[in-house]
């Protein structure tokens, strides 16, 4: 694990952050039926699941968690899978989830697998985003944009419920 004095976010911070991030889509969504959150593995995931958490206390629309699998380090050498049809994303909303931005590439891969069907909205949600982008992401929403070194490393930790953490390196 990192080091402690490293952390740039507590688990207050991160479930503030959250809250705020899950409000914005709230705003954003408030006239759907259903949305589609669909986290990158793993931490994206887990971020996408405490994401629903809250929409589902306080949006009154249906909310779909769905995982997607990138192959992070070289996404071209595996097919990226998700657990949601074409023919059920058509003219849906839908938010894919990452515990950090860095440079674009695995949302780019990411979000290119859901674009063989006619969505309605297509968003980003990240916990950090780090401001190196070599590809064309932006992220709708983000709950810290923090500017760091190329050397540095974001990493976020939501290993243990109740004490989660993101730390610099």
């Amino acid at each position: 694990m990192s080091d402690p004095t490293n952390r740039i976010l507590d688990h207050n911070k991160i479930e503030q952050k959250i809250n705020r991030m899950a409000y914005q889509i709230y705003e954003d969504h408030y006239d759907q039926k259903e949305i589609i959150v669909a986290g990158i593995a793993d931490n994206g995931f887990r971020l996408a699941e405490l994401i629903c958490e809250k929409l589902k206390e306080i949006a009154p629309f249906k909310i779909k968690l769905e995982s997607l699998k990138v192959n992070k380090k070289n996404p071209l050498a595996e097919e990226i899978e998700h657990s949601i049809a074409d023919k059920d994303l058509k003219n849906k909303c839908i938010i894919v989830v990452d515990d950090v931005l860095n440079s674009g590439k695995t949302l780019i891969y990411g979000l290119n697998s859901f674009l063989k069907a006619p969505l309605k909205k297509l968003s980003v949600a990240v916990l950090v985003h780090r401001s190196h982008s070599r590809f064309p992401v932006q992220a709708d929403y983000i709950g810290m944009s923090l500017s760091t070194t190329l050397q540095e490393h974001i990493e976020v930790d939501f290993s243990k419920k109740g004490d989660y953490a993101a730390y610099l390196s």
